[in-house]
């Protein structure tokens, strides 16, 4: 696996040795795992200050849902649901902060209230201006694949050659990043799962996701506790899954683990402790000299 070292800051990411954690905050009423759990601002504090605790490399702090079919929120509501967090929680714990947002005037505000990464589901699509901001403050910018919006993006999601189109649309997006004035050595590469992706999909670009080296910057999958998963699940055993169940969080690490031998460099999950215990013995194994 390609080591990547990111420096920004006060903070440094060592990646490829040891894939690094990302902690999932949703302050919002109804993201599709853990919607309403995390609203309240105490509560999130708290919940993030015990993933720092737990392990995780990173805290990524969404308000505004991206389940399939949500709709899109004011820049004052998300701003209104994500500032307060950000403030109490980066006064507490020295892991960095990632806000996560399509809107420049959020990630701007996030970025002075005391986050430090920014990740663009619509790898800079949606706002004109995130890439010039990202430049600005000179912080870790993550690019995601998406096929249409959050809205749209699950309506008989189809492809040519998903790897290809994929590899191409962040490549591009990167490409752009940089004429931008972000440094290539802050990008980071999302595929997407999920994301206007069948369940098919979203398992080929696990089983393939080591053709993503060639985009020469580190890899971010998130594929905990997502519908592919629970319908795979569904198929197997006749019922539904909530996504909080244990069986959908043992199919979450199934996954962690194969996208992590087959070269992500970040996982990002809702439950960083089970994360932390699988990745201790992944990288044990990949890391075996003898």
């Amino acid at each position: 696996m390609k080591t990547y070292t990111l420096k920004w800051g006060r903070h440094t990411l060592q990646l490829g040795r040891r894939t690094a954690v990302m902690g999932i905050i949703n302050v919002t009423p109804d993201s599709f795992s853990d919607g309403g759990l995390y609203y309240n601002v105490d509560r999130a504090v708290a919940h993030g200050r015990q993933q720092a605790e737990n392990g995780a490399d990173i805290i990524d702090i969404g308000g505004e849902s991206t389940r399939p079919f949500a709709d899109s929120i004011s820049i004052e509501e998300e701003l209104q649901r994500v500032l307060p967090v950000i403030e109490k929680l980066a006064a507490q714990i020295e892991v960095p902060i990632s806000i996560d947002t399509v809107k420049a005037e959020v990630a701007r505000q996030a970025l002075d209230a005391g986050a430090s990464i920014i990740n663009d589901i619509s790898a800079l699509k949606h706002d004109k201006n995130m890439a010039d901001l990202a430049a600005h403050y000179g912080v870790p910018l993550i690019l995601m694949h998406i096929q249409g919006t959050p809205r749209t993006m699950q309506v008989d999601p189809e492809y040519d050659n998903l790897i290809v189109e994929i590899k191409t649309f962040l490549e591009d997006a990167i490409r752009h990043a940089e004429r931008k004035g972000v440094l290539r050595s802050n990008i980071i590469a999302d595929p997407g799962i999920g994301f206007g992706k069948t369940a098919q999909h979203n398992y080929s670009i696990i089983r393939h996701l080591d053709q993503f080296d060639s985009l020469d910057v580190p890899i971010l999958i998130g594929p905990s506790r997502k519908a592919f998963i629970r319908n795979t699940l569904k198929a197997a055993y006749g019922h539904e899954f909530t996504p909080d169940s244990t069986w959908v969080e043992t199919g979450t690490q199934a996954a962690v683990s194969a996208s992590v031998l087959k070269g992500a460099h970040i996982v990002r999950v809702h439950d960083v402790p089970n994360t932390r215990a699988t990745l201790e013995i992944i990288n044990a194994l990949s890391n075996s000299t003898v």
